[in-house]
């Protein structure tokens, strides 16, 4: 026991001297079209240090999702510093702070990341442990930095929004948008209830992709849902429903399509203004989700988002979801990270995309 105190105090000793002062990282300081060659720039800035319930870890990977994207837009604002974007990732405990007693130094995590802080687009990050779990043993960097911020997303989505249970075996959910990072691995969560899953998708390989991630049936988006549900032997409508694109154009084909007393969870800001009056005759339930809120408030019940993500880990190291890792970027620089925004805002991505190496 004394040799292994010892040995833990050494490496601890040794990773925190050995810490560069300075890092690389892509940010911005103005708001930009993703077009300009000033929307995402390379940099180096100093190496953040983690507070009392802080970890500093070193980014191996880090995956690019819609926010990202809707961040950066253009928009007025001048920041005096560099912002740096990035909300989830997988790296090593690098440093943590004198009341962090969940990691050691040298553990591999998945994380997702604080919108309130610099992100995880620079070699390290300082994030509050609650954000933060063990990396699943059978996942690399990169397939690992996939999953943390949708699979949070969808878990919420589905347990804690619409308050899905092994009850629910056999009961349907229509998942729009089921091949895109959200939708893949939320399908995966659903199937593994029990549930008949219905998907949305507009290409061949997007259709498969849906398919390969656990969606039962998949409908053509630009046609008509309601009529290819009924095609399908959905007649009567779904029972639940989870919206992973803008809810406008779907609206009323929502309204129509929800069983009576029948949820729906929205995860997308809809575009335009939509009349929720049809909702009251079918008391229907709608929810909205946003990965954040727990922690972003200081709930009383935001440990639930570590022990959401330490439940993905082991949903990943046993089998029951896989990585939705599609395309793997390399290295990180603002050229790369700009290309990759440029595929997110291009709406035809499948999975995720993820940037490793700088």
């Amino acid at each position: 026991m004394l040799r292994f105190l010892c040995i833990s105090l050494f490496l601890s000793f040794t990773m925190a001297k050995n810490l560069p002062k300075t890092m690389k990282a892509v940010g911005l300081y103005k708001y930009l079209p993703i077009t300009d060659v000033n929307s995402l720039i390379d940099m180096e800035v100093s190496v953040p240090a983690p507070k009392k319930r802080e970890v500093l870890i070193e980014v191996k990977a880090t995956a690019i999702n819609p926010i990202d994207t809707k961040v950066r837009a253009p928009k007025p604002n001048v920041e005096t510093q560099l912002r740096i974007l990035g909300f989830d990732g997988a790296g090593i405990i690098a440093e943590k702070g004198e009341e962090v007693t969940r990691f050691k130094l040298g553990d591999q995590v998945f994380f997702t990341g604080d919108l309130s802080k610099n992100g995880t687009n620079a070699q390290f990050v300082v994030l509050d442990d609650l954000h933060v779990a063990l990396k699943p043993k059978n996942l690399s960097f990169e397939q690992a930095a996939a999953m943390p911020l949708t699979s949070v997303t969808a878990y919420e989505s589905l347990f804690d929004r619409l308050l899905l249970t092994d009850k629910d075996k056999g009961k349907s959910i229509l998942i729009i948008n089921s091949a895109g990072g959200v939708g893949s691995v939320a399908s995966q969560l659903a199937n593994n209830l029990g549930l008949k899953v219905i998907g949305t998708a507009s290409r061949p390989e997007t259709e498969e992709y849906s398919k390969k991630h656990g969606v039962h049936v998949v409908l053509n988006r630009k046609n008509d849902l309601e009529q290819q549900l009924k095609d399908n032997g959905y007649s009567n409508g779904v029972d639940f429903i989870l919206v992973n694109y803008d809810p406008y154009p779907y609206w009323n084909t929502l309204m129509k399509v929800i069983i009576p007393q029948g949820r729906i969870c929205l995860v997308v800001d809809s575009s335009g203004l939509v009349d929720i009056k049809p909702l009251k005759a079918k008391s229907i339930t709608l929810v909205s989700e946003m990965m954040n809120t727990r922690i972003a408030y200081n709930t009383e019940d935001k440990y639930r988002h570590t022990e959401i993500l330490e439940a993905v880990s082991k949903m990943l190291e046993n089998g029951q979801l896989k990585s939705t890792l599609s395309n793997i970027i390399s290295p990180l620089n603002a050229e790369n990270l700009r290309e990759a925004h440029k595929l997110i805002e291009s709406q035809r991505t499948i999975g995720k995309i993820v940037l490793s190496g700088f």
